[in-house]
């Protein structure tokens, strides 16, 4: 059975669920980095998966990461990792810019991809990869991992319950802890809004993907964005930098039910509040705090009220919702969503490659968030209300 959004699959399309899915991964490093914390937890535990490659920016640091993980296979360019046969599916985690690059060549190669999101730079590019993917023939998906984190899976049945009845409306406020007064070295390329890496396409586009996941798609948008802090400085050094990326997001909108949307993404932390999602229903109330707008790797916590209930109640997520036993060590781990999310994700990528479901966000889906992302800007800079 299709899940309602994501694209129909052909039988095969499916790998053998009797040989592990082996995985070439674009972009581990030895220094560390998004894949090593996220990625490479989530693939060591999960049966179904054998980490076979990885590629860096050259020889050396390829070599460097194979020894310090233990991968068995590591190439120096993107090219030479997707041309193997030793790789079935291909996981793009470098900067966003060099997305499109890495995606054209493992789709050219004819092997399935998982691409970090945001899947392009930009609208015009992810319809490119999406359109590129439909003519390979090759199954897709795109790491909207926050999809996969039980509080948000729990918070997506309680309203499909109707915990708190018809929903009326839902209002968010929530930091996206960079794009702050200070930026680390690393970090710097996520000042200037061309790299498409920003406060509004990363935690905003994971947590928005999330609401429309529990409460529907957006049927029209308006929306403010603004750069407060033209210059930042690089911690350590105190180095002043431009900032074009957008350290305001504030957008409200109506879903296809009919209920109001309004959110407000700060830059930074905030001493206040760092995140709280409440969606207000005719009979009830739900709640969704935490440590920041990054729901795709945030703690949160879910509270609810219903009826002639005074306050909210604490509403633990059920134990059905952290269904991948493999992962289960990882939640003793100080901010384990980091890599649970990303495994649970992984887990039903397994399915679909294996079964031929299709449970996982593809490439369209991308498409679908990023037209989402390119209203919000397009309301902001026209300063009207844009159909979605």
């Amino acid at each position: 059975m299709t899940s309602p959004g994501f694209s129909s699959v052909s039988p095969l399309s499916r790998l053998s669920p009797s040989s592990p899915v082996r995985v070439g991964l674009v972009g581990l490093s030895a220094r560390g980095g998004w894949a090593s914390r996220s990625h490479l937890p989530a693939l060591s535990r999960l049966k179904g998966y054998e980490l076979r490659a990885l590629s860096a920016s050259s020889e050396a640091s390829a070599r460097a990461a194979g020894e310090k993980y233990g991968v068995p296979l590591a190439f120096g360019s993107t090219g030479e990792l997707v041309r193997s046969d030793e790789v079935d599916l291909v996981v793009v985690s470098v900067r966003v810019p060099l997305h499109r690059e890495a995606v054209l060549a493992a789709l050219d190669a004819g092997k399935a991809v998982l691409c970090e999101w945001p899947l392009g730079n930009g609208l015009a590019e992810a319809e490119e990869l999406a359109a590129a993917a439909d003519r390979a023939g090759v199954r897709t998906f795109v790491g909207l991992q926050a999809r996969s984190a039980p509080p948000v899976r729990y918070v997506r049945e309680l309203v499909a319950e109707g915990r708190v009845g018809e929903v009326l409306s839902t209002s968010l406020v929530a930091s996206g802890r960079g794009w702050g007064p200070t930026f680390e070295p690393s970090g710097a390329y996520l000042l200037d809004e061309r790299n498409g890496a920003t406060m509004l396409t990363i935690p905003f586009g994971h947590t928005v993907d999330a609401l429309t996941m529990a409460l529907g798609e957006f049927t029209e948008v308006s929306a403010t964005l603004a750069t407060r802090r033209p210059v930042v400085r690089e911690a350590g050094t105190g180095r002043a930098a431009p900032m074009t990326a957008a350290d305001q997001v504030a957008m409200s909108g109506r879903l296809a039910s009919g209920a109001v949307v309004s959110a407000h993404f700060r830059s930074g932390l905030s001493r206040g509040t760092n995140f709280h999602w409440e969606i207000n229903g005719t009979d009830g109330d739900l709640v969704v705090t935490g440590e920041s707008g990054h729901l795709q790797q945030a703690a949160v916590t879910v509270r609810g009220g219903r009826g002639t209930e005074r306050g909210l109640t604490a509403l633990p997520v059920p134990a059905r919702h952290f269904a991948v036993p493999e992962l289960d060590e990882l939640r003793a781990v100080p901010s384990y969503e980091v890599a649970y999310n990303v495994g649970a994700q992984y887990a039903r990528i397994l399915g679909d490659l294996t079964e031929g479901t299709a449970h996982t966000p593809d490439f369209a889906h991308a498409v679908r968030r990023h037209r989402l992302l390119d209203a919000i800007g397009r309301a902001a800079a026209t300063g009207t209300r844009v159909t979605v």
